[in-house]
């Protein structure tokens, strides 16, 4: 092996060890920064109450009167009935004929007119299904963070955390000298 590779080596060796030095938390010289474990006293959850709305289908079944008309349809064929028998008795050969006939239309167009006027009319109760869109408001309570209290050597310290910590929680310890 020669050594120029040699050197090549061990200095990517060098770069490679501060590297992982670097990434894993440890301190570097110069720096007054370490990280640690402080122990959890207690982890105590904060709520929020959260206000919202959101559509909601209601149905209800409503009673509703329907009214319906006779159409007339047994008054106009009695009155074609009466008035052919009228128009029969009217004249004689082909005016016989066509008398029975106009008879029995102008007496079925009256027939049906009186029936629909003087008729029964009918009239029942029926219900409905209804529905309709309402906006409902809704509160719910979430857990907003967590009030943790820990212990870093002799000293409780407090915080307000996004998440549960656990039994141990990490640290970042920096030391600076006060003038």
């Amino acid at each position: 092996m020669s050594r120029s590779f040699f050197w090549v080596l061990a200095g990517l060796a060098l770069c490679f060890s501060s590297l992982v030095g670097a990434q894993s938390g440890s301190a570097v010289r110069g720096e007054s920064v370490r990280y640690t474990y402080a122990t959890v006293l207690s982890a105590v959850p904060v709520y929020e109450t959260v206000r919202y709305t959101e559509p909601q289908e209601e149905c209800s079944d409503e009673r509703v009167v329907v009214r319906e008309r006779d159409n007339g349809t047994a008054g106009a064929v009695i009155g074609a009935i009466i008035g052919g028998a009228i128009g029969n008795q009217v004249g004689g050969g082909d005016g016989r004929r066509a008398a029975t006939v106009a008879g029995a239309i102008a007496g079925g167009a009256i027939g049906r007119d009186v029936d629909r006027r003087n008729g029964p009319n009918r009239q029942y109760e029926d219900v409905e299904r209804r529905c309709y869109t309402v906006d409902v408001e809704r509160e719910e309570r979430r857990i907003n963070g967590y009030d943790v209290e820990y212990r870093l050597k002799d000293e409780v310290y407090y915080a307000r955390l996004p998440y549960d910590p656990g039994n141990n929680l990490r640290v970042r310890v920096e030391v600076t000298p006060v003038e």
